[in-house]
C-alpha cells in the first residue's frame, strides 16, 4: 500500500514542533519519557496528528498552542482543487 504524501500543513506543524523542541535541546527519548508521546512520528510530518497531542507538547515545551498554529490554515488544501 503506498503511504499518502504528507500535506503541507502536516509537514509546517512538524517542523515547527522539532524547531521548538531543538530550541530547547531536548532528545527524541526525553520528550518520549515525559510525554509518553513518539515525537519522531509527529515530526515526520507524514500522519495526522490529534490537537490534543499538539496541546501536550506545547505544554511540555511551554510554548502557546497559539504560537504553533499561527498562520497554519493558509496551508490547509482546497478539496475542491483535488
Amino acid at each position: 500500500m503506498a503511504e499518502k504524501q504528507s500535506s503541507p500543513l502536516l509537514h509546517e506543524l512538524a517542523r515547527r514542533l522539532k524547531s521548538v523542541r531543538e530550541e530547547r535541546h531536548l532528545t527524541l527519548q526525553e520528550v518520549y519519557d515525559a510525554t509518553g508521546v513518539h515525537v519522531s512520528r509527529v515530526e515526520s510530518g507524514r500522519r495526522s496528528v490529534a490537537l490534543l497531542t499538539v496541546a501536550m507538547l506545547c505544554r511540555y515545551y511551554q510554548v502557546q498552542l497559539a504560537q504553533i498554529v499561527d498562520g497554519i490554515e493558509q496551508l490547509i488544501e482546497d478539496p475542491r482543487r483535488q
